[in-house]
C-alpha cells in the first residue's frame, strides 16, 4: 500500500499540505505521464476518490490549471462535467480535485462516435461563451513566440525553418477577441461515463481566440473522419475558423508541436508536428 507520504516526487511543501488536506490517503493509481515534471495520482481518502496533481519547480502549467478551476470551469463543474476543485496552492503548485468516473475517449471505441464530438462541441461552447474580451497584443505575442520556438533546438529542416520565419514576418497583428480556452482540446482530455462526456486537464487553459481550441482536433480527428468535424460543429453551434487567422493558427500549432515534442523526446508526436507543418505550408 502506497500513501502520499511515501511518493518520492512530491516536495516537502506538497507533502505537508496533503497531510493536512487528505491525511492517510492511499494511492490507487499513478496517472503521471513521465514526459514532464508533474505527478498525477488517483487517491482514496475516507471512502472517496480524489485526484492529486503536483508540479515540479518549473511547472508553470499548474498555475494555469489553478486559474482555470477558480475562474472558468463553473459552466462544467455545475453540471458535473469537470472535476471540482477541493484544494489548491499556487506556491506549492498543487491541486486536489474530486475524481470523475469514466475512461478516456482517446483509444476507445467512442473516439469514432460522432455523438462524443457533438457533446464535446457543446461543452466547449459553454466554456467559450462565458467571457469575451479584446486583446490588442495577442497576434504580435504569438508571432514572437513562434520565432522563439524556432530559436530552440529542433529537427525542422533548415529550408522549411527559413520559409516559416519568412512567412511569420509577413503576418499582420490586428486586435483580436479572446475567450477562456482549454488549450489542449482533444479526446485524450475527454472522459466518457455512461455515454456522457466530461473534461479533464486544464494545464494549458488561458485566454485565446476561440478557434485555437479546434487546432488539435483538425490535425487529428477531423482529418481522419469528416463526420466527427460535422458533429462537433453541430454541438458548438458555429465555426470560428476564419481562413486567414486559421492558417496562422495551423502554422503556430505545427511549430509548437514539432519543437516541443522534440524537446521532451516524444517522437510520435514530433512526427505529427512535421506532418502538420507540411500540411499548413501546402494550403
Amino acid at each position: 500500500m502506497t500513501t502520499l507520504e511515501t511518493v518520492p516526487d512530491l516536495s516537502e511543501r506538497q507533502r505537508v499540505l496533503l497531510a493536512g488536506w487528505l491525511p492517510g490517503a492511499v494511492v490507487v493509481r499513478d496517472h503521471s505521464w513521465g514526459l514532464v515534471a508533474r505527478t498525477v495520482l488517483e487517491v482514496e481518502h475516507d471512502g472517496s476518490t480524489y485526484v492529486v496533481k503536483a508540479g515540479g519547480p518549473d511547472d508553470h502549467h499548474m498555475l494555469r490549471e489553478l486559474r482555470a478551476h477558480r475562474e472558468w470551469l463553473a459552466p462544467w463543474t455545475s453540471r458535473g462535467r469537470a472535476p471540482a476543485l477541493l484544494h489548491g496552492d499556487d506556491e506549492a503548485l498543487l491541486v486536489v480535485t474530486r475524481h470523475l468516473p469514466g475512461h478516456l475517449v482517446e483509444g476507445a471505441r467512442e473516439a469514432e462516435e460522432p455523438d462524443m464530438f457533438r457533446q464535446a462541441g457543446a461543452l466547449l461552447a459553454l466554456l467559450h461563451g462565458q467571457l469575451a474580451v479584446p486583446d490588442a497584443g495577442y497576434e504580435a505575442r504569438e508571432n514572437r513566440k513562434m520565432i522563439a520556438w524556432l530559436d530552440r533546438e529542433h529537427r525542422i529542416e533548415p529550408a522549411v525553418e527559413e520559409r516559416l520565419r519568412a512567412e511569420i514576418e509577413t503576418w499582420p497583428t490586428p486586435a483580436t477577441t479572446v475567450v477562456p480556452t482549454h488549450g489542449d482540446w482533444q479526446p485524450r482530455n475527454w472522459l466518457v461515463h455512461d455515454g456522457t462526456v466530461s473534461v479533464i486537464d486544464f494545464g494549458r487553459a488561458g485566454l485565446r481566440p476561440a478557434y485555437t481550441d479546434l487546432a488539435r482536433l483538425a490535425a487529428q480527428d477531423f482529418a481522419r473522419d469528416t463526420r466527427l468535424e460535422g458533429a462537433f460543429l453541430q454541438g458548438y453551434g458555429t465555426d470560428p475558423r476564419e481562413p486567414a487567422v486559421w492558417h496562422r493558427q495551423r502554422v503556430r500549432e505545427a511549430i509548437g508541436t514539432a519543437v516541443w515534442a522534440y524537446q521532451v523526446g516524444d517522437e510520435r508526436f514530433e512526427a505529427q508536428g512535421h506532418r502538420m507543418i507540411a500540411d499548413a505550408l501546402s494550403s
